[in-house]
């Protein structure tokens, strides 16, 4: 999406959007704003167009800033123009956003360029909606067949053997290099490549279903593809992290290739910073056992008018690598960080620490185990146990419900996640994806859970997960 097509999303009284836009492309829009879905499906319209012309004019007339979101570029097989001028001779005035039409970026996706000096130095762009067996058809097939370049089919999916059969009955010729990419662009594309009289037959055996784009010419055979090479592409993987820090592992599995459904399991929910806090100076040790803990600890300093100098005497513990670069990102640096992203493994990486009649402070959530404080105990340390949060279970909707149906892989970062997906779902998760687990302790809750762990990470942090689902992926 454009730069400008976005801030005029942020300022839209109302949004009239269509089928193909990208999923999160209504997510910048106001909470007050007013969305209509007016989308095309084959066969079937949720509006139909002279609705959709009046709706606008209607809005646009009641002085409200509108946007119609379609997708691709308006004015290029989308109908965009019919309703500028539906807008021009009502005397409401309009602005057009160009975007990137699919006949360009879904060839691109599939690594085939339009156009390429020594292929092809023209394109046409051609509908493949029309039925080339109606008497009255606007589409000069021999004027097609003969153009030396690139021709390139939207919505032709259906029509494509007819659409082949009129071409070489024209002219063109039969071995001409041709593809047919579906999805463009999006986690689930897929390309099919023939000849132009092979084609069809592959996409019928393909099972190739709309949105799609035929290319016709030289260019199809370049063999430039690069998203359906990516190390997680037709996987779908289920995120059940909070939503709020869902994002980085979504967007890592997304440059990968991977379809992320985002099923948050969990919601963090921060305390009141606790008194502790205000003396911290007096501890020894600071135990954190969580990036959420690391951060929720700087941000309770900062209330009770502290910063990191408050903790220069003190020997920062962290368990695992996400927790000790969270304390980084905020200026500080783990002493002691364990090989293991476990209590037990922290525990041992300590043996080297003298903690008895010292002040030790665990940060952490609510509903944490106890096994670290009971082991500084054991050794004589002075333990205080603060929860800076809690825990607590994220409901699902419906569509994440069949979202998680159709995973391949669902990730589990926490055994909280594990306990509230599946309490959520009634105890049994359906649709049998791959089980991915962050490290032992997430895996032994999913195992208590009745699931099996397909993969483990080694390294127990996103890095790890995401390393581990990748290897699982290439089997």
């Amino acid at each position: 999406m454009t730069a400008r097509s976005l801030e005029l999303i942020a300022q839209a009284d109302a949004i009239l959007y269509d089928r193909l836009i990208p999923e999160s492309a209504l997510g910048g829009a106001r909470v007050d704003c007013e969305l209509t879905y007016v989308g095309k499906a084959p066969g079937a319209a949720a509006m139909e167009q002279e609705d959709i012309d009046r709706l606008l004019v209607e809005l646009g007339q009641r002085g409200r800033r509108v946007v119609r979101l379609k997708g691709g570029d308006p004015f290029v097989f989308g109908r965009g123009g019919e309703e500028a001028a539906a807008l021009a001779h009502a005397g409401v005035r309009f602005e057009v956003v160009p975007g990137v039409t699919a006949g360009v970026a879904a060839p691109a996706y599939a690594g085939v360029p339009v156009t390429h000096r020594d292929a092809a130095s023209a394109v046409a762009f051609v509908t493949g909606h029309e039925d080339p067996e109606k008497p009255e058809t606007a589409i000069d097939w021999p004027a097609l067949a003969a153009f030396p370049g690139t021709l390139v089919f939207y919505m032709g999916v259906r029509n494509l053997p007819k659409i082949a059969e009129r071409l070489m009955a024209a002219g063109r010729p039969g071995g001409e290099p041709a593809a047919v990419v579906s999805q463009g662009t999006l986690p689930a594309q897929r390309s099919v490549r023939a000849t132009l009289a092979e084609l069809p037959g592959r996409v019928a055996e393909a099972q190739v279903r709309p949105p799609a784009i035929t290319v016709v010419g030289p260019v199809a055979a370049l063999e430039l593809g690069w998203l359906e090479q990516r190390p997680l592409h037709g996987r779908t993987v289920a995120v059940t992290r909070a939503r709020a820090q869902a994002s980085a592992l979504a967007g890592r599995l997304r440059a990968l290739g991977a379809e992320v459904v985002e099923t948050p399991a969990i919601r963090i929910v921060p305390r009141p910073p606790p008194p502790e806090l205000a003396n911290i100076e007096d501890y020894d040790l600071v135990c954190l056992t969580s990036p959420n803990g690391a951060k929720l600890l700087i941000d309770g300093l900062t209330a009770h008018g502290k910063d990191a100098r408050s903790l220069a005497r003190a020997v920062l513990a962290a368990i695992g690598p996400g927790t000790a670069k969270e304390l980084a990102d905020r200026g500080l640096t783990a002493d002691v960080v364990p090989p293991r992203s476990i209590a037990e493994s922290l525990v041992e990486a300590l043996e080297g620490t003298e903690v008895k009649g010292r002040k030790v402070l665990v940060a952490r959530a609510a509903e944490a185990r106890d096994v670290l404080p009971d082991a500084l105990r054991e050794r004589g340390a002075e333990v205080d146990v603060v929860p800076l949060y809690e825990t607590v279970a994220e409901p699902l909707g419906d569509e994440e419900r069949e979202a998680l149906a159709r995973a391949s892989h669902v990730t589990f970062t926490a055994s909280s996640t594990v306990r509230f997906l599946l309490e959520a779902l009634g105890g049994e998760l359906a649709g049998g994806p791959r089980v991915v687990s962050i490290g032992p302790v997430t895996s032994a809750t999913a195992r208590d859970h009745g699931l099996t762990v397909d993969v483990e990470a080694s390294r127990h942090d996103l890095d790890g997960l995401v390393d581990a689902l990748v290897a699982d992926s290439a089997r």
